[in-house]
């Protein structure tokens, strides 16, 4: 009971020196359930009015719905699941959101500093992709950066080692194998996004490692993770007609990235640098004509102070905080890629985040975003009959979140 006990505040200290909710989820994956065996149900959410300056309209909408179901077999095994609803209705025939499955795995606990993960699993990959719930970030959007150039939040089928080092307190490792991407479905403006599988009849002849290291040290979180992945997983006859490479890791796609948080009496930093790397971005583009670019880059930092920290309200939540994001998705192109300056961008966040108590959040923010040129040569339906496009635009959010 005693250790237990120890056990059960080391994790609580860890999961608040990362400013997070403790969820039922978290209680299941830190191994804080005292029962043999056990059902948990948990979820997220979040939902935002958006009001957009230049065309002046605005628009309502439910993100996202999620619920999570996790199962503890025993002190060993435990199942966790996620599924998400998007854009809040799908119906058939008709553009809308999602319905899909974010996470769906097992967990064995190896030995006291060790556990595998089989199944459909999020990779630890940046900030946003293990730890997306509104109530973990500023802002009512996810860092653009972490959208638009790692297509968070990225989740494939695998199996993954996750510990850490008792000679070195506060590092933590991960490993996994798991399913590649499709270059087929790349698309420009997207990047690699659409290219996932996301557990859905995934091609594993092309196959992926990723990696990370972790360290806690003080008020810091340091990270630096990577992917090296194939992206083509045909047979021979079909990479050979394509001219592109086949095999496990055919036609790769390299992504590295690594970031820092700290967090203090009540401020908070953040920094992430990422860069995706395609080395046979021409042979795509000449296969599918897909605009595919050799390498992409982004960056964003990110500062915040609690307000309240000092008052008698202390234990809510007032943010303010500031965050400038870059990315650009032709970062680097091959002789047959087109450029367009719309994929070079820089956005401007500034607001409020308000958690009158843990698990809710309530958000304010606006965003300023200021793109290159469009290429004329990518416009097919001119103004006035199609929508002009604005180099700069603000939009204004208003949202909320929760989680549970």
């Amino acid at each position: 009971m005693k250790k237990l006990l120890l056990l059960s505040l080391s994790v609580l200290n860890l999961l608040s020196a990362q400013a997070q909710v403790l969820t039922k989820e978290d209680s299941l994956n830190a191994g804080l359930i005292a029962r043999n065996t056990s059902t948990v149900v948990s979820g997220y959410g979040s939902l935002k009015y958006q009001y957009e300056t230049r065309p002046k309209v605005a628009r309502a909408n439910l993100d996202r719905a999620v619920i999570f179901l996790g199962h503890k077999f025993n002190n060993k095994i435990s199942f966790f699941s996620e599924l998400e609803v998007e854009d809040a209705k799908v119906t058939g025939g008709e553009v809308g959101g999602e319905v899909a499955l974010e996470q769906a795995f097992l967990k064995f606990q190896a030995t006291k500093n060790m556990y595998i993960t089989a199944g459909l699993f999020i990779p630890r990959i940046g900030i946003i992709n293990e730890n997306h719930l509104p109530t973990t970030f500023n802002g009512n959007d996810r860092p653009f950066v972490e959208t638009f150039i790692i297509p968070s939040t990225w989740r494939e089928i695998g199996i993954g080692l996750y510990g850490n080092l008792n000679a070195v307190p506060g590092l933590n490792y991960s490993l996994a194998l798991v399913n590649g991407l499709s270059s087929a479905d790349f698309k420009s403006g997207s990047g690699i996004r659409e290219g996932r599988f996301e557990g859905r009849d995934a091609n594993a002849s092309a196959l992926a490692v990723t990696g990370s290291l972790l360290y806690y040290i003080k008020h810091f979180r340091l990270q630096a993770s990577a992917y090296y992945g194939g992206s083509a997983g045909l047979t021979k006859n079909q990479g050979d007609s394509l001219q592109l490479s086949y095999g496990s890791f055919g036609t790769p796609v390299l992504l590295t990235e690594g970031d820092a948080q700290y967090l203090n009496k009540g401020l908070t930093v953040k920094a992430l640098f990422t860069m995706v790397n395609i080395s046979d971005a021409q042979a795509i583009n000449r296969a599918y004509a897909n605009n595919t670019p050799e390498a992409m880059m982004g960056y964003y930092g990110e500062i915040g102070y609690n307000i309240l920290q000092l008052t008698k309200w202390k234990e809510k939540n007032l943010t303010v905080f500031a965050r400038y994001e870059s990315l650009d998705m032709n970062y680097k192109l091959p002789s047959n890629g087109i450029v367009d300056g719309t994929l070079n961008q820089q956005y401007i966040i500034g607001g409020l985040t308000f958690q009158p108590l843990k698990g809710v959040t309530v958000k304010a923010d606006y965003v300023f975003k200021q793109t290159g040129d469009k290429n004329p040569a990518l416009v097919t339906t001119p103004f006035p009959v199609g929508i002009p496009y604005y180099k700069t635009q603000g939009f204004f959010n208003l949202g909320v979140g929760y989680s549970f």
